[in-house]
């Protein structure tokens, strides 16, 4: 595998609305559990990317897709010494099912039936979508994306199953979501967010793991990062989206975010105020992709 360090850029095209694009190379890298409100297309071409997903650990080695539908808890690490090399496009939720409506016969929301596709051609795809993107060609970005999620779902997609249990440890679940939603920067403990609903603390933690795949402290985490993207994106700078979000300060983001996201949050947010960046501002080694294209298939 080309270069021993890890690299990653996470960016925006302007061309491609509501679409965060990622190429990168990570080693030691530990991705914790979370989810993401887009879809995950992540194309491996080198090592074994490991997560942990639906209850099992997924590998996805060369000429293999990682698949994961929006708001699916998951994990990440390498499953090889030499670390896992990729690039992943992050399609809306209303661009797939945009996508879905014209070329397939799938009713209901779209999403990925097995989160491990083999599919050299659609690994090639996607990194082709990713070079158009960095060469500034919308024509051809905006095509080859519509082509490599149309071919997705065809080969490995179907209806996403509604949660359609209300049981009362779900009901309860919900409304413990809410109330964090609200106190985002200044939660309850687990003992008072509890009595406040009227269960005990070890039955909200269990109908809260059961709805949302992860506790509620991971889940707070998680909708942290969210809310931290949405504030860089506008323009706030990371020690006030830190502590806006609840963080006690741009470090403790910054430690969250990257083990959340794959990069610190300064450097996403420099990438994605600056959309129409060239190939010539990759951090990732020149000879590695912006001069290598994945081979034809």
């Amino acid at each position: 595998m080309g270069g021993s360090a890890e690299q990653a850029r996470h960016w925006r095209y302007a061309e491609l609305p509501g679409v965060d694009l990622l190429r990168a190379h990570y080693i030691s890298k530990t991705f914790v559990r979370h989810t993401h409100e887009h879809y995950v297309i992540a194309a491996v071409t080198e090592g074994v990317d490991v997560f942990r997903h639906g209850g099992a650990d997924q590998h996805a080695g060369p000429g293999t897709l990682a698949l994961i539908n929006p708001d699916t808890p998951h994990t990440g690490r390498a499953g090889a010494p030499e670390g896992w090399r990729y690039a992943a496009v992050y399609p809306s939720p209303e661009l797939v099912a945009d996508i879905a409506a014209e070329t397939t016969s799938i009713r209901g929301t779209p999403g990925f039936v097995r989160p491990v596709l083999h599919d050299p051609y659609a690994v090639n795809l996607v990194h082709r979508v990713l070079c158009a993107a960095e060469e500034g060609n919308a024509l051809a970005a905006d095509t080859l994306l519509r082509v490599a999620v149309t071919r997705l779902l065809r080969l490995n997609g179907g209806p996403v199953p509604q949660r359609a249990v209300r049981t009362a440890g779900a009901r309860v679940a919900a409304r413990a979501r809410a109330v964090l939603e609200e106190r985002l920067a200044d939660p309850p403990s687990l003992e008072r967010l509890a009595a406040g609903l009227g269960v005990g603390s070890f039955g909200l933690l269990r109908a809260f793991r059961d709805a949302y795949g992860m506790p509620p402290h991971a889940w707070l985490t998680d909708a942290r990062v969210r809310a931290a993207r949405r504030l860089l994106d506008a323009g706030t700078t990371p020690a006030e989206a830190a502590v806006a979000v609840g963080f006690t300060d741009q470090p403790h983001l910054n430690r969250h975010f990257t083990r959340i996201v794959g990069v610190p949050p300064g450097a996403y947010q420099r990438e994605r105020k600056n959309v129409q960046d060239g190939a010539s501002d990759l951090l990732l080694p020149s000879g590695v992709w912006q001069n290598r294209r994945p081979p034809q298939t």
